[in-house]
């Protein structure tokens, strides 16, 4: 074992100091494949950035209550009678006041223009019940105030304000059937609700005809443990027609479809680019055993064996590989690892402004799928290499 071990270490080393002979070859392999990783982290960093801005928002303390039947607020529909029942039920949480921490909703979307190509999105327009605030602790104003009651004022995310145009703070909007004022941006901790405007939502309701219907309401509970008996209180309710869920598996149910789309699409083009990039390792490596064609018999007729050759040429493809992949990982980390885009949340119907999101586990993947591609591209110049016949290869070149 030790004889076979020497005889890897020392063809290993000899192809490795050789490598500034074929440099070129070399970098155009490594090149490759560098950008096939690039692609591959940046592209599930999408679909990693969507699902984290989404589930930063969940609270394993807060329930969300829809219409039964709605798989999310904008199919959802309750009158003012049922989000009376629904906050007035045991196990919510009740403020210094006595009041319930629930919060009854309106979800509208608003055409704003995106400002990075001008072209109208559907930006979501939130309108909420002062226990809002109590239900989203983490909702902070970072500028200006707090919309007040009864009055057509707004509050923009952070997020959207930065991706939106006409955000900015003392903006005039027009929605619905109302103008309105921005009089505060707020930061919700990187989740979904920097991506909104809220409003007074019983200032919404006429702006947009809706009488006295509601979509959704969040409801804060005394504890995650009371969520069970909170829901069958509910939907054992003769007076009611609901569905409640935890607001961390509504949020989880939001992103399977964009993260799969994404993911897939991520896996299929850097699938295509793999097969470049395969091929012009094996073309490097087939060079690199073709110019060493005698150097490689000489070895074999002083007693080096067929193995350790086909694992020094795959320790030179994969060294090649590796450094490739360290290298699209670098590229994606500081070009795009917390890069602001926006995009349509297809459970919404609207947009959701996000940041990509390089992490570690995203990298090693991208480092694994380097190191395929250099097992894959050296292996058969490997065995090439060691089904050479001496007596053949001491006579080339």
């Amino acid at each position: 074992m030790f004889n076979w071990l020497s005889q890897v270490t020392v063809l290993t080393g000899l192809n490795l100091r050789t490598i500034s002979q074929r440099l070129g070859a070399s970098l155009a392999a490594a090149v490759g494949v560098a950008g096939v990783v690039a692609v591959f982290v940046t592209t599930l960093s999408i679909a990693e950035g969507f699902r984290r801005t989404l589930l930063s928002s969940a609270s394993p303390d807060t329930a969300i209550v829809l219409r039964s039947g709605s798989d999310g607020e904008m199919m959802s529909g309750l009158q003012r009678e049922a989000t009376d029942i629904i906050v007035g039920k045991p196990g919510v949480a009740r403020n210094a006041q006595g009041g319930p921490v629930a919060s009854a909703e309106l979800y509208v979307v608003a055409d704003i223009p995106k400002k990075s190509t001008g072209t109208d999105a559907n930006v979501p327009l939130r309108g909420v019940q002062p226990a809002a605030f109590e239900v989203r602790k983490e909702l902070k104003i970072v500028q200006g105030r707090r919309f007040e009651p009864g009055r057509s004022e707004v509050i923009v995310g952070k997020a959207a304000s930065q991706e939106f145009a006409g955000l900015d703070l003392g903006s005039k909007l027009h929605f619905g059937e109302s103008d309105w004022t921005v009089v505060g941006i707020f930061t919700a901790g990187g989740s979904v609700a920097e991506s909104e405007i809220w409003c007074d939502v019983g200032v919404l309701q006429p702006a947009y005809r809706r009488g006295s219907s509601f979509q959704a309401v969040y409801a804060k509970l005394q504890s995650p443990q009371a969520f069970d008996d909170f829901k069958d209180n509910l939907t054992r309710d003769p007076r009611l027609d609901v569905k409640v869920i935890r607001e961390a598996d509504y949020y989880a149910g939001q992103t399977r479809t964009i993260n799969g789309i994404i993911t897939g699409l991520g896996y299929l083009i850097a699938s295509l680019m793999a097969v470049g990039a395969v091929f012009g390792a094996i073309n490097t490596m087939y060079s690199a055993v073709a110019s060493r064609t005698r150097e490689i018999a000489t070895l074999r007729a002083l007693g080096f064996r067929g193995g350790p050759v086909v694992v020094s040429v795959l320790a030179e493809s994969l060294l090649l590989a590796l450094a490739g992949g360290l290298l699209g990982a670098a590229i994606s980390y500081f070009a795009f690892n917390g890069y602001q885009t926006a995009t349509m949340n297809w459970s919404s119907f609207s947009q959701v402004a996000f940041s990509f999101a390089v992490t570690p586990r995203l990298l090693v993947q991208g480092l694994v799928y380097s190191l395929l591609m250099g097992l894959i591209g050296g292996l058969f110049p490997a065995i090439r290499a060691a089904r050479m016949p001496v007596a053949t290869a001491l006579r080339e070149l």
